[in-house]
């Protein structure tokens, strides 16, 4: 069941408990992430960062174009289309950044770490591909709820190594939300939908440990 929270000013249901789960579990909330988006922070550190969500997110298809396969008539069919357009223009913001930003630092673990995030990206795509109504939505929405949230990091970046950053055109909350609520038909899609959300953004804050461990390495190198 859907409706819209006058409290809020947000759609409840199948939107209001994805909302819930990107406040809770969104990238920004990890304490390796506040670091990496300061001007301040490390070159090294933020080339790593740039590097990894190259590896995980920045090969094309992605977790949105095998999610549009797998929902290519419907109702937010066009929110899907509108998802993957926007992010192949990230996508290709991230490559022009990696290479701004020069070579992945040199950390102990290079292959275990390069094997985990290559895990991660499988994972992802599993989740796209999930034959389980409602899965790969919440995880199509999740992405561009937290993405929406990183991507002042990859704008900081982008500014500090001196590279022109178009804005985003990622759905508006408001479109994702209107979407994400008239998705959530039945309580089980509902249910789907928050496993597909909870497992893209357990895949975003492993990889922000990862990269916090990462420089913990590199600091006792």
């Amino acid at each position: 069941m859907t409706g819209f929270s006058a409290r809020t000013g947000q759609m409840t249901g199948g939107w209001g408990t994805l909302q819930t789960l990107l406040d809770a579990d969104g990238s920004t909330t990890h304490p390796a992430f506040a670091p990496l988006a300061r001007s301040a922070a490390l070159a090294r550190d933020v080339a790593d960062a740039v590097h990894a969500l190259c590896l995980l997110h920045g090969r094309h298809p992605g977790l949105l174009d095998h999610a549009l396969r797998r929902h290519p008539k419907g109702p937010w069919s066009g929110w899907f289309e509108s998802a993957v357009t926007a992010f192949a223009q990230e996508r290709a913001l991230l490559a022009k950044l990696a290479s701004a930003v020069g070579p992945q630092p040199s950390t102990p673990g290079q292959a275990e770490s390069e094997a985990t995030i290559l895990a991660q990206r499988h994972a992802l795509e599993t989740l796209a591909g999930s034959d389980r109504q409602g899965v790969a939505l919440g995880a199509s929405v999740a992405l561009v709820g937290d993405w929406l949230a990183l991507r002042p990091l990859i704008e900081i970046a982008a500014e500090r190594f001196g590279l022109a950053c178009p804005g985003c055109r990622l759905p508006r909350h408001d479109e994702t939300a209107t979407v994400a609520a008239a998705a959530a038909t039945t309580p089980a899609v509902e249910r789907a939908m928050a496993f597909g959300a909870q497992q893209v953004l357990a895949q975003h804050r492993g990889l922000w440990s990862l990269l916090e461990a990462r420089a913990s390495a590199r600091n006792r190198a």
